[in-house]
């Protein structure tokens, strides 16, 4: 089987062309593959498909082996992976698990338009919201000096999320229209150095009471940028903006 290794921001990804459809489908396979000891190690592994209408369709899979909802990063990784296969030329349209995605490369850097976000549920201490992967934003003091991975189990395991799992963030705004957020993902279960989605509504969240976009936004593995439009429910014309590179290519035998 040939395989490539992408990343967005830190954000890694195994990446599978099985427009043949012979890649088998298994939990089992698709978490020893993600293990960063006993596997070529990822945060989640990317099968780009055919689709009947668009140039291609995303199927991901968490690091538990499990299918999952959308991965913003993962998105633009496949982006990027689809225009190393000469699948489209500069913007291309494609289809994930939570509907229609357009796209724009430009050299390392990728363009993903994300779903509009309607339904925002704001709390006293935290903001609850899909962007295509439910999450929980919490804006803090010093999102550096914090246990990411011990409070951001503590919320995804509590009797509110536990069911459905939720993914955590905590955001630092450090400049006009900048923040540094951090999160715990579901599925992974630990932090991850960066999470398209998280980082949507993260600025998404700050951008409720700020009018600024594009808002930059720091993570562990690099800078983001997430531009959007007002709307009179939540926003609209949303698009997650960074840099996505191929790493390695290998091949692997499955049994």
């Amino acid at each position: 089987m040939e395989f490539y290794k992408y990343q967005g921001t830190g954000n890694d990804f195994v990446m599978v062309d099985n427009r043949d459809l012979t890649f088998p489908k298994s939990t089992s396979l698709i978490a020893q593959l993600c293990d960063r000891r006993f596997g070529i190690g990822g945060d989640g592994l990317i099968l780009l498909e055919n689709d009947d209408q668009y140039n291609f369709r995303m199927v991901y899979y968490n690091a538990d082996g499990n299918e999952s909802t959308m991965c913003g990063n993962g998105g633009r990784c496949l982006v990027s992976f689809a225009h190393f296969l000469n699948i489209f030329e500069n913007k291309t349209s494609f289809m994930a698990i939570d509907g229609l995605h357009e796209a724009e490369v430009n050299g390392d850097l990728v363009k993903l338009k994300m779903i509009d976000v309607e339904d925002i549920n704001t709390f006293p201490e935290y903001t609850v919201m899909n962007t295509g992967s439910p999450h929980y934003v919490a804006f803090v003091e010093h999102v550096e000096d914090m246990d990411v991975y011990l409070e951001g189990k503590k919320i995804r395991n509590n009797e509110t999320f536990k069911k459905e799992g939720i993914n955590v963030n905590f955001v630092t705004q450090t400049s006009e229209n900048e923040l540094f957020v951090r999160t715990y993902e579901r599925g992974v279960e630990d932090e991850t150095y960066s999470c398209g989605t998280g980082v949507t509504a993260s600025a998404l969240t700050f951008m409720q009471n700020h009018n600024q976009t594009p808002v930059h936004i720091k993570v562990l593995g690099g800078t983001l940028k997430v531009y959007a439009e007002k709307a009179e429910k939540g926003f609209r014309n949303i698009w997650l903006e960074g840099p996505a590179k191929q790493v390695f290519k290998g091949n692997l035998e499955v049994k």
